[in-house]
C-alpha cells in the first residue's frame, strides 16, 4: 500500500506494540511521547506542530488551543471509545476528523463491571483490606455478611452494546434486569437478555443495583445527584464503569455518608484521575482505577484500529469509526 512520503504521526502516550508493528510498516515517521507521566500540553503543542497525524489516549485533552497549534493536522485517531477529551466540534471545523476505538472494550468492560458487582456485593476488597490488617478471629454465622445476585433487581442505564454484554452476564446469575435508555430494544432482544424496559424513576426505585453504561454528553453530565439517590433504595448499590462525570460526585458522597443508599464501586471519576478523601475512607465503597478496557485483549484490538485509520488517511483510503461527522 503506498503512504505518503515523510508525513509524520505523533502518538501522545506508549500504547500496544501491535500499533509501532503496523505503522513502522509504513513510510510514515514515527514520534512517540515514552514518558510515564501524562503528556503535558507544552509537550504535546511542540510535538504536533509539525505532525500530520494524532493518535492519542482518552486522558490526554486536545482542545481549541491545542488544535490550533497544529495546522498540519489531518487525523486524530482517539485511543478510547469515549472522545470527550477532544473538542470535536471545532476539529470538524477545522476539516480534521476525530475517530475512536468502539465495540472492542465490549468484552473487557462488561466482565470488569460484573467484577465491581460481586466485587461490592460479597465485600471482597473489604475482606482483602481486613486481612492484611486485623485479621478475624475464624468463621462464623454472623460475621461479615455480603449478598448474593441472585434474586436481586438490577438496573441498567443505557443498553448499548457493553450494557447488553452486561445483562447477557448478570442474567446468568439469575438477576432480574430493568434498563432504561432513550430507545426501546426489540422485544425479542429484551427476551434474550431477561431485560425490561422502564423508565429511569420506576428503574432507580425498584433495583438492588445501578449500573451506568451511557456516553458523557451535555444531557448525561451528573445524570444522577441528589433528587436521583433519594428514588433509589436505602439498600442499593450504584456501579460506575462508564464516565465519572454522569455522577455529581459531592452528591453522591453525601448519599453514601448519609445512607440514603448503601454503597458504590467506582472505575470512573468526576475529576479523574483524582478522587476525594471522603471517598477513599468509605468501606461501602470500591474503587479501580479506569481498569474497564484494561486488558491485553482490548487494548491490542484498539492499536490496531488508531494504527490502520492512521495508514488508511496516510493513503486517501476510507476512516473508520469517525465521530465528528467528517
Amino acid at each position: 500500500m503506498e503512504v505518503q512520503i515523510m508525513a509524520k504521526v505523533f502518538i501522545a502516550g506508549k500504547i500496544p506494540d501491535k500499533a509501532a508493528a503496523l505503522l513502522n510498516a509504513t513510510d510514515l515517521t514515527i514520534d512517540m511521547y515514552t514518558d510515564d507521566k501524562l503528556i503535558d500540553v507544552t509537550t504535546l503543542k511542540q510535538h504536533i506542530a509539525d505532525s500530520d497525524f494524532l493518535i492519542t489516549p482518552l486522558s490526554t485533552a486536545v482542545d481549541r488551543d491545542v488544535l490550533d497549534h497544529a495546522p498540519k493536522l489531518k487525523l486524530i485517531a482517539n485511543f478510547g471509545a469515549g472522545t470527550n477529551n477532544i473538542d470535536t466540534a471545532y476539529a470538524k471545523e477545522l476539516g480534521i476528523p476525530v475517530t475512536n476505538t468502539p465495540i472492542v472494550s465490549t468484552v473487557s468492560t462488561a466482565e470488569s463491571t460484573t467484577g465491581l458487582i460481586i466485587g461490592l456485593m460479597h465485600r471482597i476488597a473489604e475482606g482483602d483490606h481486613l486481612m492484611r490488617t486485623t485479621g478475624f478471629n475464624g468463621w462464623a454465622p454472623l460475621f461479615f455478611l455480603g449478598h448474593e445476585l441472585q434474586g436481586k433487581t438490577l438496573g441498567i442505564i443505557g443498553l448499548g452494546q457493553i450494557g447488553q454484554a452486561v445483562a447477557k452476564r448478570m442474567h446468568a446469575f439469575d438477576m432480574p434486569i430493568l434498563y432504561t435508555q432513550r430507545h426501546r430494544l426489540p422485544v425479542s432482544r429484551e427476551v434474550e437478555l431477561g431485560a425490561k424496559f422502564v423508565s429511569q424513576e420506576e428503574l432507580l426505585e425498584k433495583s438492588d443495583v445501578v449500573t451506568l453504561h451511557l456516553p458523557l454528553n451535555e444531557h448525561t453530565k451528573h445524570l444522577l445527584s441528589t433528587k436521583e439517590f433519594s428514588q433509589m433504595k436505602s439498600s442499593a448499590l450504584l456501579i460506575n464503569a462508564a464516565r465519572g462525570p454522569i455522577i455529581d460526585e459531592v452528591a453522591l458522597t453525601k448519599a453514601l455518608k448519609e445512607h440514603v443508599i448503601a454503597g458504590a464501586a467506582l472505575d470512573v471519576y468526576e475529576h479523574e484521575p483524582e478522587v476525594s478523601d471522603e471517598l477513599k475512607q468509605m468501606q461501602n465503597v470500591l474503587l479501580t482505577p479506569h481498569l474497564g478496557n484494561a486488558t491485553v485483549e482490548a487494548r491490542d484490538a484498539m492499536a490496531t484500529i488508531v494504527a490502520k485509520n492512521v495508514i488508511a488517511a496516510a493513503s486517501g483510503q476510507p476512516i473508520k469509526y469517525i465521530v465528528n461527522g467528517l
